[in-house]
């Protein structure tokens, strides 16, 4: 299906290359485990022969963590948030628990954040809260079924709240929670058309170290 990656791409790509322009800012980068939640819920699954009450249900996943936030100023800087694509898995359920696990893939989902630095530079403890945007492509899509499968690409918004912990100048702990929107319609091809739109409504759970220059 057609992507709609150029447009939040060609965003953060502006805003990154807006951050440039500053002099003498700070570097952060931020390694560490996050915790993927889905909260997923859908409109059921429609098709032709398919039973009333057709449902699945989308697993959690843990997964690498990198962010990269290029200060502005003591208060506010620009992140660019990856990791390694989580692997997700569906289960049906309802009327067609009894198929078990249905579907796997991989997110692959950058996100661009705004923070807001709380409290003054030097501070052992700092609180920050950030938003932005959210871009999540679905790959290695796989069934243990004949189905060919898709995934629309979601973009959506996202926030994130979280706090620093200052070890030393350069080294420090960080732990923050975000929530990103991400809608995605599904389509499995094969003896009949199965539909979905999938709400995934993810919750982030991430901790780690990181690194100031």
């Amino acid at each position: 299906m057609k992507s709609r990656f150029p447009w939040p791409a060609a965003a953060m790509a502006a805003m990154l290359a807006a951050t440039g322009v500053a002099s003498a800012q700070d570097n952060v980068v931020k390694f560490g485990i996050a915790r993927y939640t889905t909260h997923s819920r859908t409109n059921g699954i429609s098709g032709i022969g398919v039973p009333p009450g057709a449902d699945a249900q989308t697993g959690d996943a843990t997964t690498l963590v990198f962010e990269y936030e290029r200060l502005l100023s003591p208060n506010w800087g620009v992140e660019l948030a990856l990791g390694i694509p989580p692997k997700i898995t569906a289960k049906a359920t309802g009327s067609v628990a009894y198929l078990g696990e249905v579907l796997s893939a991989r997110n692959v989902a950058p996100t661009l954040l705004v923070n807001y630095h709380f409290g003054q530079a030097g501070d052992i403890w700092r609180p920050y809260l950030g938003v932005g945007l959210n871009y999540t492509r679905f790959t290695n899509i796989t069934t243990p079924y004949a189905w060919d499968v898709k995934l629309r690409d979601s973009v959506g918004f996202a926030a994130q709240l979280g706090v620093d912990y200052a070890y030393t100048k350069e080294w420090g702990l960080f732990a923050s929670v975000a929530k990103v929107d991400v809608k995605s319609k599904l389509v499995a091809t094969g003896a009949v058309v199965l539909q979905s739109t999938i709400d995934f409504r993810p919750i982030t759970y991430s901790f780690g170290a990181s690194y100031r220059f």
